[in-house]
């Protein structure tokens, strides 16, 4: 039960915190749609955050109805000529069309301007992760953490290679170090695989060589997590920390970086998930992500906006997945109607959009079931 007080406690910070974040997601993913959609002449019908009855919205002057619905987990760009949210082609609709509907209406585009609004949803995600990155690297700069050794935990794989506190991490298999994130950026999206280790002990530099090993460790927000470690610790109690400011160049190329660091750590911790090198318990859902936002926004508010452009990244790649009802799936059809000359029948369609349904489901499931364990509620 005081794991239950402790959800509900959560509530008057983690609910408008999460809805925050997500909503912000949400709104730049949908209105990447809408921008391309409207630039290749597409009518858009309505530009909905969150899905069920609404609970205000308006109508814009060309038509579109903007609404914000009660169910705030998500949203959809509805497109003349969709029968659905999930943009599925109304045919009976298009079978009725003018000659002059059929030039606002969405299935009668040209492919290439049917796959860029598809596409260009995930990219304003990365966009936006980008833009939120460069503006706190400019005004707040970058902390970077030096690569030091400030301690090694007894039997793991550093203590084994003999690495020892107060050294320096200098190069991965060659790959310069210059902080503890591109150490653990390396480490733990190595699967299970030898590593050789270049150290600067004193005035002698050393190599040894460490396979980092699936190792429960903490979370940063009060629980544990499962990855691939080394077993070296940083306590930041040596002024190992310092912040490297950027003027807008900079900073750009270090907010691409950082987007494309999150992007390739996120691909790789799935593939690592699916071979049993990482642990799919560490899947967070709406309660996960919620204890995880009002734990941010205790921090501060531009955590919390960091926190939203982390995850504008994961949901802008995800959203690129091949799965049949997210823009990968459309982009999916889209390739084979190149290949084909004709679009796929509607029959196959249909499947393949239950078949993805089946998995949203199943790994929404399956990450709200990490999330109650994690609670303790059984």
């Amino acid at each position: 039960m005081s794991m239950l007080r402790d959800l509900i406690g959560w509530i008057p910070l983690g609910l408008p915190a999460f809805l925050f974040v997500i909503t912000l997601v949400v709104f730049f993913h949908e209105l990447g749609h809408f921008l391309i959609a409207r630039a290749c002449g597409v009518k858009v019908e309505t530009f909905s955050i969150g899905f069920g009855p609404a609970i205000f919205g308006w109508t814009d002057k060309q038509g579109t109805r903007w609404k914000v619905s009660w169910i705030l987990f998500g949203g959809y760009v509805k497109f003349f000529g969709d029968l659905d949210a999930a943009s599925t082609p109304d045919y009976e609709q298009l079978d009725d069309m003018t000659s002059d509907e059929r030039k606002w209406a969405f299935p009668f585009k040209p492919l290439w301007q049917r796959a860029a609004v598809v596409a260009a949803g995930p990219f304003a995600n990365f966009i936006l992760a980008i833009v939120i990155f460069a503006a706190t690297f400019m005004i707040y700069g970058q902390e970077v953490i030096l690569p030091v050794v400030d301690g090694v935990k007894p039997n793991s794989a550093a203590a084994e290679a003999g690495i020892k506190p107060g050294d320096i991490i200098r190069s991965i298999d060659g790959k310069q170090i210059t902080s503890f994130a591109d150490l653990k950026q390396i480490v733990s999206l190595d699967a299970g695989r030898p590593l050789a280790i270049t150290l600067g002990r004193g005035t002698q530099i050393v190599t040894v060589h460490a396979t980092p090993r699936l190792t429960s460790m903490p979370d940063g927000f009060g629980g544990t997590e499962k990855g691939m470690a080394l077993g070296i610790a940083n306590n930041f109690t040596r002024g190992e920390v310092t912040l490297v400011r950027f003027g807008p160049v900079g900073a750009l190329a270090a907010a691409t970086k950082q987007t494309w660091t999150i992007a390739s750590s996120t691909l790789t911790y799935l593939g690592q998930m699916v071979t049993g090198y990482s642990d799919p318990g560490q899947l967070r859902g709406p309660l996960g992500m919620a204890k995880v936002s009002r734990q941010v926004a205790a921090v501060s508010f531009i955590a919390l906006i960091n926190l939203a452009a982390l995850i504008s990244v994961s949901i802008g790649l995800i959203n690129l997945f091949p799965i049949p009802l997210l823009d990968g799936g459309h982009l999916l059809y889209y390739a084979f109607e190149a290949v084909l000359g004709r679009p796929l029948g509607v029959r196959a369609q249909d499947v393949g959009f239950r078949l993805g349904l089946a998995f949203v489901l199943g790994l929404m499931i399956l990450a709200t079931w990490n999330d109650i364990a994690r609670l303790n509620l059984f």
